[in-house]
Protein backbone atom coordinates (compact mmCIF):
# COMPACT_ATOMS: atom_id res chain seq x y z
CA UNK A 1 0.00 0.00 0.00
CA UNK A 2 1.07 3.48 -0.73
CA UNK A 3 0.37 5.87 1.84
CA UNK A 4 -1.02 9.04 0.11
CA UNK A 5 -0.65 12.71 1.55
CA UNK A 6 -3.45 15.29 1.29
CA UNK A 7 -2.32 18.66 0.79
CA UNK A 8 -3.23 20.68 3.47
CA UNK A 9 -1.27 21.18 6.54
CA UNK A 10 -2.12 19.83 9.87
CA UNK A 11 -4.96 21.94 11.69
CA UNK A 12 -3.72 23.63 15.19
CA UNK A 13 -5.39 21.13 16.69
CA UNK A 14 -3.49 18.35 15.13
CA UNK A 15 -0.36 20.40 15.80
CA UNK A 16 -1.20 20.41 19.43
CA UNK A 17 -0.98 16.41 19.22
CA UNK A 18 1.45 16.37 17.62
CA UNK A 19 3.45 18.41 19.65
CA UNK A 20 2.09 16.19 22.76
CA UNK A 21 3.62 13.20 20.64
CA UNK A 22 6.81 14.81 19.91
CA UNK A 23 7.03 15.47 23.62
CA UNK A 24 6.28 11.69 24.94
CA UNK A 25 9.83 10.63 23.07
CA UNK A 26 11.84 13.14 25.15
CA UNK A 27 14.66 11.42 27.69
CA UNK A 28 14.61 8.48 24.96
CA UNK A 29 18.40 7.39 24.71
CA UNK A 30 19.96 7.97 20.66
CA UNK A 31 20.15 4.87 18.75
CA UNK A 32 21.23 4.72 15.54
CA UNK A 33 18.42 3.50 13.03
CA UNK A 34 16.17 3.41 16.00
CA UNK A 35 12.71 4.21 16.47
CA UNK A 36 11.29 3.03 19.98
CA UNK A 37 9.86 5.82 22.14
CA UNK A 38 11.73 5.37 25.77
CA UNK A 39 14.35 2.93 24.39
CA UNK A 40 16.13 3.93 21.23
CA UNK A 41 16.08 6.43 18.54
CA UNK A 42 18.23 8.77 16.32
CA UNK A 43 16.41 11.86 14.54
CA UNK A 44 14.71 10.82 12.00
CA UNK A 45 13.55 7.70 14.01
CA UNK A 46 12.01 10.47 16.06
CA UNK A 47 10.09 12.05 13.42
CA UNK A 48 9.04 8.54 11.84
CA UNK A 49 8.05 7.49 15.63
CA UNK A 50 5.69 10.84 15.76
CA UNK A 51 4.23 10.11 11.89
CA UNK A 52 3.11 6.36 13.15
CA UNK A 53 1.91 7.57 16.34
CA UNK A 54 -0.04 10.77 14.82
CA UNK A 55 -1.22 9.18 11.67
CA UNK A 56 -1.91 5.32 13.38
CA UNK A 57 0.31 4.19 10.01
CA UNK A 58 4.05 3.45 9.49
CA UNK A 59 6.21 5.32 6.56
CA UNK A 60 8.25 3.86 3.72
CA UNK A 61 10.40 0.62 5.53
CA UNK A 62 13.61 2.51 5.82
CA UNK A 63 16.67 1.08 4.07
CA UNK A 64 19.61 1.08 6.63
CA UNK A 65 22.24 3.80 6.85
CA UNK A 66 25.47 4.19 7.80
CA UNK A 67 26.38 7.29 10.42
CA UNK A 68 27.90 8.85 7.07
CA UNK A 69 25.17 7.87 4.47
CA UNK A 70 24.48 11.40 3.96
CA UNK A 71 28.68 12.25 3.40
CA UNK A 72 28.80 9.31 1.03
CA UNK A 73 25.71 9.57 -1.35
CA UNK A 74 25.88 13.14 -1.79
CA UNK A 75 21.90 12.89 -2.37
CA UNK A 76 19.40 15.54 -0.63
CA UNK A 77 17.96 11.94 0.57
CA UNK A 78 16.73 13.55 3.76
CA UNK A 79 14.72 16.12 2.48
CA UNK A 80 13.45 14.45 -0.59
CA UNK A 81 11.74 11.66 2.14
CA UNK A 82 10.28 14.98 3.47
CA UNK A 83 8.83 16.15 0.33
CA UNK A 84 7.18 12.80 -0.22
CA UNK A 85 5.61 12.27 2.82
CA UNK A 86 4.94 16.15 4.37
CA UNK A 87 3.72 19.24 3.05
CA UNK A 88 6.89 21.86 2.19
CA UNK A 89 6.48 25.02 3.82
CA UNK A 90 8.57 28.28 3.73
CA UNK A 91 11.49 28.18 5.57
CA UNK A 92 10.40 31.43 6.96
CA UNK A 93 7.00 30.06 8.02
CA UNK A 94 8.05 28.12 11.21
CA UNK A 95 4.35 27.07 13.05
CA UNK A 96 4.44 24.90 16.11
CA UNK A 97 4.43 21.24 15.07
CA UNK A 98 6.43 21.51 11.55
CA UNK A 99 9.62 19.35 10.75
CA UNK A 100 12.68 21.27 10.51
CA UNK A 101 15.29 19.80 8.56
CA UNK A 102 19.26 20.89 8.88
CA UNK A 103 22.38 20.69 7.07
CA UNK A 104 25.44 21.42 9.58
CA UNK A 105 27.78 22.99 6.61
CA UNK A 106 26.27 25.15 3.83
CA UNK A 107 28.73 22.78 1.49
CA UNK A 108 26.90 19.32 2.87
CA UNK A 109 23.71 17.33 2.60
CA UNK A 110 21.11 17.79 5.22
CA UNK A 111 21.13 15.16 7.07
CA UNK A 112 19.46 15.95 10.96
CA UNK A 113 15.88 16.69 12.01
CA UNK A 114 13.69 17.89 14.99
CA UNK A 115 10.41 19.05 15.60
CA UNK A 116 9.21 22.69 16.38
CA UNK A 117 7.22 22.29 19.82
CA UNK A 118 7.13 26.40 20.33
CA UNK A 119 8.10 29.44 18.65
CA UNK A 120 11.90 28.76 20.14
CA UNK A 121 12.06 25.25 20.87
CA UNK A 122 12.09 21.93 18.80
CA UNK A 123 12.62 18.57 19.86
CA UNK A 124 15.63 16.30 18.09
CA UNK A 125 18.16 13.04 18.85
CA UNK A 126 21.62 13.83 18.61
CA UNK A 127 23.97 11.40 18.85
CA UNK A 128 25.62 11.39 22.79
CA UNK A 129 22.52 12.91 24.59
CA UNK A 130 18.61 12.02 24.95
CA UNK A 131 15.93 13.19 22.89
CA UNK A 132 15.87 16.91 24.26
CA UNK A 133 13.60 20.07 23.64
CA UNK A 134 16.40 22.73 22.70
CA UNK A 135 16.54 26.12 22.18
CA UNK A 136 16.12 27.22 18.33
CA UNK A 137 18.68 29.58 18.45
CA UNK A 138 20.63 31.71 15.48
CA UNK A 139 22.88 28.96 15.00
CA UNK A 140 20.40 26.22 14.39
CA UNK A 141 18.24 28.76 12.31
CA UNK A 142 21.13 29.26 10.07
CA UNK A 143 21.07 25.73 9.25
CA UNK A 144 18.01 25.25 8.35
CA UNK A 145 17.38 23.24 4.99
CA UNK A 146 14.20 23.09 4.63
CA UNK A 147 10.29 23.06 7.10
CA UNK A 148 7.94 20.56 6.48
CA UNK A 149 4.35 20.10 7.87
CA UNK A 150 2.33 16.99 8.62
CA UNK A 151 -0.32 16.78 6.40
CA UNK A 152 -3.86 16.79 7.73
CA UNK A 153 -4.20 13.41 6.87
CA UNK A 154 -2.59 10.50 5.28
CA UNK A 155 -4.66 7.52 3.31
CA UNK A 156 -3.81 4.50 1.43
CA UNK A 157 -3.56 2.86 -1.87
CA UNK A 158 -3.40 -0.38 -3.15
Amino acid sequence: MTPVKTNRPASREQRDQIVSLTKEWIGTPYHHQQSVKRVGCDCLGLVRGVYEAFYHLAPDPIIPYSRDWADVSGQETLLRAANDHLIKSSKNSKEIGDVLIFRFRNWMVAKHAGILVSPSTMVHAIEGSTVCEVHLGAWWQRHIAGVFSFPTSITTQQ
